[in-house]
């Protein structure tokens, strides 16, 4: 008979909301496997490779914005969790994390898949707890209960990360034929109620002093989910005659709707132009959200840095990115922004650095749309656009690390697009791109667009080793034989080592892949054969669809050459 203790964990999971779990087979965590399976109210996903499972759970979560569980076995299974786990912490994302173990008295005896299992995600989750090993006494139930109440609050208050529970399980692990498993409908469930931070509490008279001092200010947006409040927040701080404020953001701050943020941040800061910068450089910079991808916004803001910063954050540890943090405002970004436009002077900024920024912009995107109206030799920048072009309003966008997310940061998209752009930039890593970008797909309506590369594209092949794919996925892998990026990165690329050991050339297709898994696939060697995919590659379908797009490094190369020096001497004319 498997332990009330350990399937009242799907009970106490469902009663806190928790209605998805991603499992992965193992004979150790049965008895978690049966109770979710059984329970009438969770959907279960099994998924064989660890790795997969955790980045495909962590997409469900960053999509429903909600606890999403994961389930494994004991051994180096829990490991496999890891880099997911990783990602899902500094990008604030909520899971709950339940790996079998075996019994304490046979950790480092020599036993099948048995490592030391407690604290095993060390500072990557919020917390991490132990279930006891046996349930004899009642006091052990009621520590059993409280743990798992405690767990799923920490994944759900505040900033909403993973949290960890190592379960000892003895043997038996499997019922007995015909054993019914009854869920007590009265397990204890500890409610967390939520605090609100109110803007009371932070010092507006001593801000407005400094902001008073301030003409030259300008907002930040670093990565954040789409934010309807904020997107509504954001025209009152631009809106003419009143305040006008300059809004730098990211794609993945998803600030672009809002249509009069400064988007191309990338090109404007790439001039080696010191009396531009000087002009362009912020008295006070106001920043919310998370990283920021754009590596030029970070070098301009550290070389020429605000007389002030301040950080808009409500909870948790507050980065230095800038190396000129000033000021923390530990409330809701949301609340932040509303409250800095009530308490502000009334009166129009300093109207020509608004301006300033504004005609960059413009200079940006007309040369953006000349530069890419222009017939070129075929490459992945190029098109990359085009596939952005395509993109189905109201969508989701999932970027790969390496070149796709920074092709899409220059060219952006339109605000009428209003698509919500995801990357993995907790960690930045290539693993799990595919997998997260699927997690997302299986709990959305919207079709769910991944833009990868090769290299990221197949070091991610597990995703689709089960029984889930989704037919609202779409997938453009960028394949240009190797690790393009480094041929691109100016450190990297004159290396006499560059084609072995950092581009690491390789001679796969999607093709098989795309054939193993029964999923559509389309190719594209040419501008006219993209053209000819894309208008079937967004289409309606029953299964997912690869559409492949094969370039050569070398195009690759003298494109974004060409692309750079263009800009660059446009600006001199």
């Amino acid at each position: 008979m498997l332990l009330p203790a350990l399937y009242n964990i799907a009970e106490i999971c469902s009663k806190k909301g928790v209605r998805h779990v991603v499992i992965s087979a193992g004979s150790r965590s049965a008895p978690l496997t049966i109770a979710f399976a059984r329970h009438p109210d969770i959907e279960t996903k099994i998924v064989p490779d660890e790795r997969s499972a955790a980045f495909i759970a962590m997409g469900m979560a960053q999509s429903l914005r909600q606890t999403v569980a994961l389930v494994c076995t004991s051994g180096s299974a829990s490991l496999n969790y890891a880099p997911a786990i990783a990602e899902a912490y500094f990008q604030e994302i909520p899971l709950l994390i339940l790996t079998a173990d075996r019994p304490p008295e046979w950790i480092d005896q020599q036993d099948g898949q048995t490592i030391r299992q407690q604290n095993v995600y060390g500072k990557h989750v919020k917390a991490s707890f132990e279930l006891p090993v046996d349930y004899n006494h009642p006091d052990a139930l009621w520590h059993t209960n409280r743990i798992i109440n405690e767990a799923i609050n920490l994944t759900q208050h505040e900033q909403h990360q993973p949290v960890h529970v190592n379960i000892p399980i003895r043997e038996p692990f499997y019922p007995e034929q015909d054993e019914e498993i009854v869920f007590d409908k009265d397990v204890r469930i500890i409610e967390q109620i939520r605090t609100i931070k109110t803007p009371a509490q932070v010092d507006w008279q001593h801000l407005m002093e400094i902001e008073e001092k301030c003409e030259k200010q300008l907002i930040v947006v670093g990565q954040t989910p789409m934010n309807p409040v904020l997107l509504h927040t954001l025209p009152q701080i631009e809106r003419k005659g009143i305040f006008r404020i300059p809004i730098v953001a990211d794609l993945i701050g998803n600030a672009y709707p809002f249509g009069k943020t400064i988007s191309h941040h990338d090109l404007i800061l790439m001039k080696n132009d010191e009396k531009l910068k000087k002009a362009l450089q912020p008295d006070l910079l106001i920043t919310i959200g998370k990283s920021v991808l754009s590596k030029a916004l970070k070098q301009f803001l550290r070389s020429y840095p605000p007389r002030y910063h301040w950080h808009i954050q409500e909870y948790g540890q507050v980065p230095d990115t800038y190396k000129h943090l000033t000021h923390i405002l530990p409330i809701s970004s949301e609340k932040g922004l509303e409250y800095y436009l009530s308490y502000t002077r009334k009166k129009i900024q300093k109207d020509d650095y608004f301006a300033l920024w504004l005609e960059e912009e413009k200079k940006a995107e007309k040369f953006l749309k000349k530069f890419f109206d222009k017939e070129h030799a075929f490459n992945e920048f190029w098109a990359v656009s085009e596939v952005m072009k395509q993109l189905p309003e109201k969508s989701i966008l999932h970027l790969a690390n390496s070149m796709p997310v920074r092709y899409a940061n220059y060219l952006s998209l339109k605000p009428e697009k209003n698509i919500e752009v995801f990357c993995n930039r907790g960690t930045s890593g290539i693993d799990g791109c595919n997998s997260t970008a699927l997690g997302s797909a299986l709990v959305s309506k919207q079709l769910v667009t991944l833009i990868t590369g090769d290299m990221a594209f197949f070091y991610d092949r597990n995703a689709f080793w089960h029984n889930h794919l989704p037919a609202n996925l779409r997938i453009v892998v960028v394949n240009n034989f190797g690790g393009g990026i480094f041929r691109l990165l100016p450190d990297s690329g004159k290396l006499p080592e560059l084609e072995k050991y950092f581009e690491t050339e390789q001679h796969n297709t999607a093709k098989s892949l795309a054939k193993e898994y029964k999923m559509d696939y389309l190719l594209a060697t040419d501008a006219q054969s993209l053209g000819q995919c894309l208008q079937e590659f967004f289409a309606p379908s029953k299964k997912p669809k690869i559409l492949e797009i094969e370039t050569k490094n070398h195009d690759n190369y003298d494109f974004f050459q060409l692309f750079k020096q263009s800009w660059l001497n446009k600006e001199k004319q």
